[in-house]
């Protein structure tokens, strides 16, 4: 990985703003992000993914790329808040009610993180959409036993193995890592 900064100032923006530049081989395994075929014949260019941060921070270029490098993925999780959650059409009457809903929504996106973590554990996450359509919306009735009450899901044969290790692995949950900064 390589780090640079410029200074750049458009011709509509008010200041000039530092932009921080990086440069990650592709031949790295974990390198995020997507290769873009702009460039894609320019033999100058092959081999390397490239990414810039706007910053008004004096921090050392190591430490803006540090601090932004995990929030990559903030937009596909605003984006699922909007279209799963809602929450780009509520505005209630009050600022409070709209605080409160606010907040249960998130409360409900953390539910379903902690969800999608801990129970389904895939490699990609799915939206609440799709979770709703997986796991959520099954349809079931109750078989009423005089002896036992159960309620019977309605799983497709195929689908049945994968739905029964999703709930055994919410009997047995991953301990999920908690991240804290300190300093």
């Amino acid at each position: 990985m390589e780090l640079a900064e410029i200074i750049y100032q458009a011709n509509n923006w008010g200041t000039a703003r530092r932009i921080v530049v990086v440069r990650q081989s592709i031949k790295r395994k974990n390198a995020p992000g997507k290769m873009l075929s702009l460039f894609a014949d320019d033999p100058d260019i092959q081999g390397w993914r490239y990414g810039a941060i706007v910053t008004s921070l004096s921090l050392p270029t190591v430490e803006i790329w540090r601090s932004n490098r995990g929030r990559a993925d903030c937009e596909s999780r605003i984006k699922e808040l909007k279209n799963d959650f809602g929450l780009d059409s509520f505005n209630l009457n009050s600022c409070y009610a709209t605080e409160a809903a606010l907040g249960f929504a998130m409360l409900a996106y953390n539910l379903m993180s902690t969800f999608r973590q801990a129970v389904m554990r895939t490699k990609i996450q799915p939206t609440l959409s799709t979770l709703h359509q997986q796991v959520l919306a099954v349809g079931a009735f109750w078989n009423r036993d005089p002896n036992q009450n159960q309620l019977l899901l309605a799983v497709s044969r195929r689908r049945r193995a994968w739905f029964d290790g999703l709930w055994s692995n919410a009997g047995h949950p991953t301990v999920l890592p908690i991240q804290a900064k300190f300093g």
